[in-house]
Order: structure tokens, then C-alpha cells, then sequence
């Protein structure tokens, strides 16, 4: 099993790097300030270094489950698991009950494709179009997989946010074939423009919905969580057990004090407010350097995704990094056969002027390699 492709680059990329490969937040939004005074707070009770439930700090999974009924999803704190970041949360579904396969988008998160791949499942992709994924293939592949993985909100990597159609569709498709639902809302809070309802909200006693701190707070303390029925809480619960005993105990409930002193929302709103303009910056660069990119802009998220005609990305990116510049080919983003074309920029790391660096060294790269072939 080989290494995922934005892991090896962030093993060598250095300071000077203009990476637009992986998810990074912006580390320059995070609250040091507070997380100094919640760590004060935390480490005032010994607990905070001590062995913990396995299904989480009480606490923490309470005000999780209070937001989701604030937003018009009723949750209790029986329904949540605290998991070592929302990656930890697609494996322990997929060893616990995804051994008969499951539907994936095209192109699907890198992260997801490698869980799957080690835990055996066999995976069947469904192509992604403009507002969210084709539901009739989907419901002619979930008939047969019984599970679907998909990521509604500004979906890793094309950024494609489902319409309410689709949402409507796909969560009746479900219904019918009494399958499963995974649904990945890493990014759901990162909109620009208004919140969209989560699918599982159709289903509760039957999916599992995915979320996780990294985005919208710090992604350093690994900590993110499941919302799913008590009774496929338990199921996947046996198998957190055996692989860690618990998540972080320290890192739960430095996030529990933090909240509980400033809230979330806040913060959040100028994470959003921060990458809506890197989004603008980054589009407005694109048609200005690379005018070739075909591409649409996100109404949320870290991403931009599209495809540079006749271009290898995948030789062009070995081509950039001699020049330090990085960024992630699309096909890395497909289990199998992959269209040669397709890239995906992050925007939220990368400041403004960096990255118009950054795209004029690509457009340069593309069209020495294009003047060379001719």
C-alpha cells in the first residue's frame, strides 16, 4: 500500500515552498491567546492527564450534540462518539460495517480511498456533477454496495456543494435500499454564503455524520467526533476500543474549555470571513495567470478544483516542485482509472500574494512543457 501523495509532499516541502497541496488551516487564525488560558483551565484538574471514557469527555460531547439540535437536528450526548479526528471515524466505520463495499463521489477524498483500501472494502465510484453526485448511477451502486461516503457540503477535493435536490434525492435513494449513510461534514461549516442541511437529518437511524474540529478550530489536537443512533454508536464504539481506548484526554478537553469560554461561533465567522476572500484571491489569480484552468468557484470550503486541457498535472507537478511549488493532481483523487487533467488547488493556507507567485510558475511550467512538445 502506497503513501498518500499530500503526506509525502508535506514530509518534503520547506519554508520557502508555495504549497497549495494539502488542507491546511490557517495557522494564523488560530487562538493562541485562549488556548493559553483554556490549558490553564484544563490542567487545573488532574483528570485532564488521566485515562477516560472511551465514548468521550461528558462535557464536550454534550455541547456537540446541543449544537446539532440547535441547528434542527435532534442529538443527545448518547449519539456522539469523540474520535481522534473525523479520519479515525471513517476507519472504525469501515472495519465495523462496511465489509460489503461502499459508494464513493469521482473524485473522492484521498483519505477515504486509503482507509477503505486497508480495511479491505470494496469501493465503487459515482461521478460528481455540478450540484452533487449522479443520483441515478448512486442509487444503482448503493443497491449493490449498501453504503454510501459522500461529502455534501463543499466536498474534498472538486468543492461541490449538493443541491437541495440532490440532497432530497439521494437521502430517498437510501431510504429505498435501506443502505447506510457515512456523511463527511468536515467542511460544513466553512460556507460563505448560508448554512445547508445535513442529509443525515433524513436518516438518524441510519447514518453516521462526520465532524471534526481540525477546519473550524485547531487541527493539531486531532479531535473530531460521530453523530449516529445509540445503537450504531455501540457498533463502532467496540472498535475505537481495541485500536486507541480513548481520544486524547488533554485534547478534549482543552477544545471544552476554550469553548466553553468563548463559544464557537466567532471564531468560526472569521474563519469563514478569512478564506471567502483567499477563495476570491485565488480565483482572481487563476483567470488572471492561468486563464487556460477551467474551473468553478466554491461557495465554501478550502478548495478549488478544475481542469487544465491537455496538460499531464501529474508531470507538471513534478516539473513545479523543482521550483518549489505544490500542488495536488487530480488523479490522485480517483481509486483507479483517473482523468491525466484535473487539479486541485487549497486556498486557505496560502497568503494572496504567494499565491499569485505560485501560479505564475505553474502557468510558466505548463507552457515551456507545451512550447517542448511542440
Amino acid at each position: 500500500m502506497k503513501r498518500q501523495f499530500i503526506r509525502e509532499i508535506l514530509d518534503v516541502i520547506t519554508k520557502d515552498t508555495i504549497s497549495f497541496a494539502g488542507g491546511l488551516p490557517d495557522a494564523a487564525l488560530f487562538p493562541l491567546d485562549a488556548f493559553r488560558a483554556a490549558a490553564d483551565e484544563a490542567l487545573g484538574d488532574p483528570a485532564s492527564l488521566q485515562y477516560s471514557r472511551s465514548q468521550g469527555y461528558g462535557p464536550l460531547r454534550e455541547k456537540i450534540a446541543r449544537r446539532y439540535s440547535e441547528a434542527g437536528f435532534p442529538t443527545h450526548a448518547e449519539e456522539i462518539l469523540i474520535t481522534t479526528g473525523s479520519q479515525q471515524a471513517i476507519n472504525l466505520i469501515a472495519l465495523a460495517l462496511l465489509k460489503g463495499g461502499v459508494t464513493v463521489e469521482l473524485p473522492a477524498y484521498l483519505g477515504a480511498l486509503s482507509v477503505f483500501r486497508l480495511a479491505g472494502t470494496t469501493v465503487d465510484g459515482v461521478r460528481l456533477e455540478s450540484d452533487g453526485i449522479d443520483v441515478g448511477a448512486f442509487e444503482r451502486s448503493i443497491a449493490a454496495t449498501g453504503a454510501a461516503y459522500i461529502i455534501p457540503d463543499f466536498q474534498n477535493p472538486t468543492g461541490v456543494r449538493y443541491s437541495s435536490a440532490k440532497r432530497d434525492a439521494v437521502a430517498a435513494a437510501l431510504k429505498a435500499h435501506d443502505a447506510l449513510l457515512v456523511e463527511d461534514a468536515a467542511y460544513s461549516e466553512l460556507y460563505f454564503d448560508r448554512r445547508t442541511p445535513a442529509i443525515s437529518a433524513a436518516m438518524p437511524d441510519r447514518s453516521f455524520h462526520l465532524g471534526s474540529f481540525s477546519k473550524i478550530l485547531v487541527p493539531g489536537l486531532r479531535v473530531g467526533w460521530v453523530r449516529a443512533s445509540e445503537a450504531n454508536i455501540r457498533r463502532i464504539l467496540v472498535v475505537k476500543e481495541a485500536l486507541d481506548l480513548h481520544t486524547s484526554t488533554l485534547g478534549q478537553r482543552l477544545i471544552d474549555a476554550y469553548w466553553e469560554a468563548n463559544g464557537l461561533d466567532g471564531h468560526i465567522e472569521t474563519v469563514r470571513s478569512s478564506y471567502a476572500a483567499k477563495k476570491r484571491a485565488l480565483a482572481q489569480t487563476l483567470r488572471e495567470e492561468l486563464p487556460e484552468f477551467l474551473f468553478t468557484e466554491p461557495e465554501g470550503g478550502m478548495f478549488i478544483y478544475g481542469r487544465l486541457p491537455g496538460v499531464d498535472t501529474k508531470a507538471l507537478v513534478d516539473e513545479c516542485l523543482k521550483r518549489d511549488v505544490v500542488f495536488v493532481p487530480g488523479s490522485e483523487f480517483y481509486p483507479e482509472a483517473a482523468p491525466r487533467d484535473e487539479i486541485r488547488f487549497n486556498f486557505s493556507h496560502t497568503a494572496p500574494d504567494a499565491m499569485r507567485r505560485g501560479i505564475r510558475v505553474i502557468a510558466e511550467v505548463a507552457a515551456s512543457a507545451a512550447r517542448r512538445e511542440r
